[in-house]
């Protein structure tokens, strides 16, 4: 008992330590002003724009010459999309190879596109058709692929000598029925239905951008965009941010390869940055057992540096011992 009433008194008295008022609920008040303003404002000065999203709508309203020709070319299959290979289509020899490794031709074609009909012909069908667009239709169907072939080069031969690719100031020629289907197309285009029924695919909930995405990429519109606002390949590649500079930190060593060669000219380009990207993670996994590699630290003694401190105070331990004996 003795024992635990001196332990007792032995304790200091809280009344001996200063104090002072503290109001915690006008401090977390100044704090989240303070921190709210600093947001609003760093917000204002460094946000990325926010850019509209770019749709067929607002593609074919801006530049009609540059969606017709994508359109003559969708339905020549002739078009990035069309002679892409897996996982969009069967091409033969368009897939990359790592090696002797063909990666997309093993992944199979997975997501199915026939340009010509998913992004021309099946939404004419669809939609509402004036008589003219109808008969073209069936023109188009009855034509052996050789005869639509020969329409849509010749076709996409005059936009291409025509004023600003404007499908009004076209030379006569046999185009057969491309002229009405191309048309028909950019009004619905405009009109902000070929979104729809490029979304639609045939499920309740219109959530699947892939058609639309392939349709805009095949055009020059989308890359001139993205090159405006410095997001092109060779400008490090479309990012989260805008600018000339790569707005993910841990990008920037994917896309620096696409910047030099052999990758900037090699049409494996993809295949062969995924694989050096996989053999460089994987090195970085194994550094722990691989032998020379894992001995670095300790070899360049960056430990001692980073725990400057705390060897200054070991090393000094012994020091202020023998001073004391």
């Amino acid at each position: 008992m003795t024992g635990r009433r001196s332990r007792k008194a032995a304790l200091p008295d809280p009344a001996a330590f200063p104090t002072r008022p503290y109001d915690l609920v006008k401090e977390f008040t100044i704090a989240l002003v303070v921190v709210a303003l600093l947001t609003a404002g760093l917000a204002a000065v460094f946000s990325s724009p926010d850019v509209k999203a770019v749709t067929l709508a607002s593609w074919s309203r801006a530049a009609g010459g540059d969606f017709t020709t994508t359109a003559v070319a969708e339905l020549g299959g002739t078009s990035g999309t069309a002679e892409y290979g897996p996982p969009y289509n069967h091409t033969p020899g368009a897939a990359q190879k790592l090696g002797p490794v063909g990666l997309q031709s093993a992944a199979g074609v997975r997501i199915p596109v026939d340009t010509a009909n998913d992004f021309v012909l099946r939404p004419l069908a669809d939609a509402p058709e004036p008589p003219n667009v109808r008969v073209a239709l069936g023109t188009w169907a009855a034509a052996p692929v050789s005869r639509q072939q020969a329409w849509t080069k010749a076709y996409s031969d005059a936009l291409a000598k025509s004023p600003g690719g404007d499908p009004a100031k076209v030379a006569k020629g046999d185009y057969g029925p491309v002229p009405v289907l191309i048309a028909r197309l950019l009004d619905l285009a405009r009109s902000g239905a070929l979104d729809g029924e490029l979304q639609a695919g045939g499920t309740f909930y219109q959530t699947d951008y892939t058609r639309p995405l392939l349709f805009l990429s095949d055009g020059s519109y989308l890359e001139s965009l993205a090159r405006a606002e410095h997001l092109g390949g060779d400008q490090w590649g479309m990012m989260n941010e805008t600018g000339n500079y790569p707005g993910q930190a841990w990008l920037w060593l994917y896309t620096f390869w696409y910047q030099i060669e052999p990758f900037k000219s090699s049409g494996n380009a993809d295949a062969l940055v995924w694989g050096l990207m996989a053999l460089l993670s994987l090195g970085l996994v194994l550094v722990p057992f691989i032998p020379g590699v894992r001995s670095i630290p300790r070899w360049t003694r960056v430990h001692r540096l980073i725990w400057r401190s705390y060897y200054r105070e070991q090393e000094a331990a012994p020091r202020a011992r023998q001073s004391e004996g």
